[in-house]
């Protein structure tokens, strides 16, 4: 069996294989039915790479939809409406839109309907509990993510909700893919599943049951997530500890815009410090890959001497690109130079140590330390 998640190998035996259990937990015979409700068998395998758990079978035929009973406890409806309120007020959803993913009959997205968010809208497969959820006027499309042919008329939402659905799921990639375009760049979640450590901790051997595919602990939720592109800001057991509930943010693409101005900053200190002394009277100490670089990137082949490094294997060689001779520290003092430019990374510090002992007839010294060139006096 391979992992649903990672697609790498589940250890050959299975953790443990029941006979006999109930063919799904919404799957309740009438007295007609009784003489052919024989059961099923479970295996429960684990992923070798990612460790998630899972079930080897084929999900239930009504995967696809969202049935719980939580309407009939104020208990769970009294903790639902405070934490949707904390979660809307910590995380600025205030005025925006927000998307429950699979909200069944509406139970828990008539109470996000009433919070201060501008949109609760909803994602349900069943057409009976889209339907019942239309009568009671709240917003709600029929569909399933990781459906081909399904697709919201509004393409960005600020935050969802996905609670107590995911376990379902026979492809979460999939369809965590296909949710992840609907939302907003970083766009905030409250993903919820059955708690397995608890079920690892308390010993519930109950707790297996078709309907459930995926068994998440902290570690296994948190690589999954991650790995469909969602950064976990937190993961905490709730509602007696049969939950795990995650707090995720959309991953947002890197913007590496300055990166850009720290270049430009970097190419004129350095040719700023070069140009005060005549051509080819200067030199630089280093021939690591940060400072291959900036000698590429600022074009310096022709305005540098010769590149210093104390590995013997790069002597005698010459710099990629740059094609500047790489020489002994000796160098300094058969052939000297004007000035030295120290690129050596976390190793600057010593170098410019060395240069002050040994080569002190050089008095014109600057470091590059990240961005910015620091010209040093050795007098």
């Amino acid at each position: 069996m391979k992992c649903r998640v990672c697609k790498s190998k589940c250890f050959s035996e299975p953790l443990l294989v029941y006979k006999g259990l109930p063919a799904s937990a919404q799957g309740f015979p009438e007295l007609d039915d009784l003489e052919n409700d024989s059961g099923t068998d479970l295996s429960l395998f684990q992923c070798s790479v990612c460790g998630l758990v899972q079930l080897s079978g084929k999900p239930v035929p009504y995967y696809k939809q969202v049935i719980r009973a939580a309407s009939f406890s104020d208990e769970m409806k009294k903790f639902r409406s405070e934490q949707f309120a904390m979660w809307i007020d910590r995380y600025n959803l205030k005025g925006k839109s927000v998307l429950e993913v699979g909200c069944g009959r509406g139970e828990y997205l008539s109470i996000v309907n009433q919070t201060d968010v501008s949109l609760a809208h909803g994602v349900e497969y069943s057409q009976d509990f889209v339907d019942s959820c239309l009568k009671s006027e709240l917003s709600v499309t029929k569909g399933f993510f990781g459906d081909h042919n399904f697709d919201l008329p509004r393409k960005k939402f600020d935050g969802f909700l996905c609670l107590n659905f995911m376990e379902h799921w026979p492809d979460p990639n999939k369809s965590l893919s296909h949710l992840k375009n609907t939302l907003d760049q970083g766009a905030i979640g409250m993903i919820e599943v059955p708690n397995f450590n608890m079920i690892l901790r308390d010993g519930l051997y109950s707790e297996f049951i078709a309907d459930h595919l995926l068994y998440f602990t902290k570690d296994t939720l948190t690589f999954m997530l991650n790995y469909n592109g969602f950064e976990v800001v937190e993961v905490s057991e709730v509602w007696h500890d049969y939950i795990l509930s995650a707090i995720v943010k959309k991953r947002k693409k890197f913007n590496l815009s300055h990166l850009k101005d720290c270049k430009l900053r970097v190419e004129y200190e350095l040719n700023s410090f070069i140009g005060k002394f005549e051509k080819k009277q200067v030199a630089i100490w280093g021939a690591g890959h940060q400072s291959l670089a900036v000698m590429s990137l600022a074009n310096l082949g022709d305005k540098i001497k010769y590149v210093v490094d104390s590995a013997p294997f790069k002597q005698g060689k010459y710099t990629p690109a740059t094609h500047i001779p790489i020489v002994s520290p000796a160098e300094l003092v058969d052939d000297p130079v004007e000035a030295v430019i120290i690129i050596a990374a976390s190793y600057s510090d010593e170098v410019a140590k060395i240069i002050e002992k040994s080569y002190q007839h050089i008095e014109n010294v600057a470091i590059l330390e990240n961005d910015r060139l620091r010209v040093i006096s050795l007098k």
